[in-house]
């Protein structure tokens, strides 16, 4: 692992990275290239999942980067995520299976469902599925060794607080349904921390490469979401960045890893990646993150939607919608 990137360890004794590089979006020849960039620059954490469609490119890096003598795959931490048609007990070994075939990988250091919601390949939604199923697979993977950890990614409280009643091998993970400052999660966060559940924070920056994703009647997914404020612009934000010296990316980042979050920011610039993991050459004090936390909306306003879970029995999100 990367000496400079603080080591947090999961409840089963494997170590993450606390910061690691998301890959959504990243495909074809550039997929490829960011994550020799990225190992290169010192990631040890790449987050991926079935739905990103680049885990055969990263497949082919890493193959190459071992290869070469660049890493070692003990020195890796690697996750990837079953999408909604192969998160059900009855299919999830062989999406694992699948996956790992274009990772090159003989395992994976954690697995996560991608959604709670259980659905067929065609899209349409398996209402025979829980999460306690769901959960009951990923277990088995464990049990298997495919996955050194698990866990969730999207997964509300109470499904989480379900998973725990029933499960024989503890929840390792939770990716959580978007975290950032304008949206700091806090119930999640205690609900994690009650459990001793690690958090993985996605969109943290805001996710500004979000309105590329285009939807199927021609106009960008999230469009709803477009006038909602962006982080990097805050004044506090921006006022510690001056203050030492570091873009408002890094200071976003830096603060939500202090809180024992693990970050996992995107870019497939090579200078604002290494931007990214350069987060510890400087000490922000626990005061001026109880500063940043202390300014969240009054209404936070979610980033991401789901509708292809909606009305799903399973559906994370039904109480906001």
């Amino acid at each position: 692992m990367s000496s400079k990137v603080p080591i947090f360890t999961l409840s089963n004794g494997v170590r993450m990275p606390s910061v690691g590089l998301g890959t959504w979006q990243m495909t074809g020849d550039e997929g490829k290239t960011v994550i020799r960039n990225a190992i290169l620059a010192g990631y040890r954490h790449i987050d991926t999942a079935t739905l990103y469609q680049n885990e055969d490119q990263i497949g082919d890096a890493l193959a190459e980067l071992f290869a070469e003598g660049v890493v070692k795959r003990e020195d890796l931490f690697i996750t990837t995520k079953a999408f909604c048609h192969e998160v059900a007990p009855d299919v999830i070994e062989e999406a694992l299976r699948n996956s790992l075939k274009r990772l090159r990988l003989d395992y994976v250091d954690l697995y996560l469902a991608h959604i709670p919601a259980a659905t067929r390949e065609c899209g349409s939604h398996r209402t025979d599925v829980k999460v306690e199923d769901i959960w009951k697979g990923l277990e088995n993977l464990y049990s298997l060794g495919l996955a050194k950890s698990i866990g969730v990614s999207n997964f509300n409280e109470s499904q989480i607080e379900r998973i725990v009643k029933i499960q024989k091998i503890p929840t390792h993970v939770s990716q959580v349904l978007e975290l950032h400052l304008y949206l700091p999660q806090k119930a999640h966060r205690e609900i994690c921390k009650k459990h001793n559940i690690i958090i993985t924070s996605y969109a943290t920056l805001g996710s500004p490469g979000r309105m590329s994703v285009i939807g199927a009647d021609g106009k960008p997914l999230f469009e709803s979401t477009k006038n909602i404020p962006n982080e990097l612009n805050d004044k506090n934000v921006k006022a510690l960045a001056q203050k030492y010296n570091k873009t408002p990316a890094q200071i976003l980042l830096r603060a939500t890893v202090e809180m024992g979050i693990v970050v996992i920011p995107k870019t497939t610039n090579p200078e604002r990646m290494k931007e990214n993991i350069n987060l510890f050459d400087f000490n922000i004090s626990k005061a001026e993150v109880n500063l940043l936390e202390a300014h969240e909306r009054s209404k936070p306003e979610r980033l991401f939607w789901w509708p292809n879970v909606a009305d799903h029995p399973e559906d994370p999100f039904a109480a906001e919608r």
